[in-house]
């Protein structure tokens, strides 16, 4: 307990980090000063209250299940991720490491919690998702192009192409002729862009 009550002390100042502990009942047994002033909307004085009144009721299952693993595994620190009211009818995003307490008699004497706010980082998270999902639909609309081009625009290009070639075999006079061989010329630019296009799409 004695390495607890140390870390207690070093951090009871910090401005960045939160500290706190749960007893067995799940009630606060201690809370440094910033956890106190960030969540006092919720209670002026929360040692001695339940442990769950700060945060998302679907998250209260989370700690259960991180407390639980500490005290089967006692040596070892877990991750939580909690959702905490801020007094705006909204939450923050906190993240904690927890660690089981024991007595001196080793027994069983509550959860030691060293956490840190987060909702900076999830908006961040949440834009960056949101950035991917943009990029995914336009990947997609860009691959619907590219299949656009290499399908329904080449065919009947070529079709184009090949019909002005046979023209320009047959006999005509020398203005439809040179009208055939624009077409045929104008056809394969047309045609090297596209490709032109597909080639660096694809890239």
């Amino acid at each position: 307990m004695n390495y607890f009550e140390e870390t207690k002390r070093l951090f009871d100042d910090s401005a960045l980090f939160y500290i706190i502990t749960a007893d067995m009942d799940g009630k606060y047994s201690y809370i440094n000063k910033h956890y106190a002033k960030e969540f006092s909307h919720v209670h002026t004085n929360l040692v001695g209250k339940p442990y769950y009144i700060t945060m998302h009721t679907d998250d209260m299952k989370t700690c259960i299940e991180v407390s639980t693993k500490c005290f089967e595994n006692p040596t070892k620190l877990f991750p939580a991720t909690i959702r905490k009211h801020d007094g705006k009818g909204d939450y923050v995003y906190t993240q904690w490491e927890y660690r089981a307490m024991f007595d001196d008699e080793k027994n069983p004497a509550g959860i030691f919690c060293l956490g840190y706010n987060i909702t900076k980082f999830v908006g961040e998270e949440l834009l960056l998702q949101k950035a991917n999902e943009k990029i995914e639909k336009n990947n997609n609309t860009l691959k619907n192009i590219i299949f656009q081009q290499s399908h329904l625009v080449r065919a009947p290009l070529s079709n184009i192409i090949g019909l002005a070639s046979i023209l320009d075999k047959k006999i005509l006079d020398s203005d439809t002729s040179n009208i055939c061989d624009m077409i045929v010329e104008s056809s394969k630019q047309l045609d090297e862009i596209i490709r032109s296009i597909d080639t660096t799409a694809r890239t």
